[in-house]
């Protein structure tokens, strides 16, 4: 079935970085787009970032543009969240999902606390 594991959240200082990774199995990774998105304490699931299967198209969200950078490695059925310029604003459980426009699975959940 299919899998999505997050991982490398964690504890950040403002102004500082974090690189989150997600190891997909149970489908064919290099055939899908790939997705993350977060939820903050109390708000609803917002959509950060998204990369084609072809892995020169990216999109991100306007708040997160020039800061966080997506990437995807084909060979290790890994999608990456590469996180700079952290604001505490920022805090949330970070998911990946399968899929760009529509997600079809989500993992469990990275978490990320930006705070001094």
């Amino acid at each position: 079935q299919v899998q999505l594991v997050e991982s490398g959240g964690g504890l950040a200082q403002p102004g500082g970085s974090l690189r989150l990774s997600c190891a997909a199995s149970g489908f064919t990774f290099s055939s899908y787009g790939m997705s993350w998105a977060r939820q903050a304490p109390g708000k609803g699931l917002e959509w950060v970032s998204s990369i084609d299967n072809d892995v020169s198209v990216t999109y991100y969200a306007d708040s997160v543009k020039g800061r966080f950078t997506i990437s995807r490695d084909n060979a290790k059925n890994t999608v990456y969240l590469q996180m700079n310029s952290l604001e505490p604003e920022n805090t949330a459980l970070y998911y990946c999902g399968r899929g760009r426009l529509a997600i079809m699975d989500w993992g469990q959940g990275t978490q990320v606390t930006v705070t001094s």
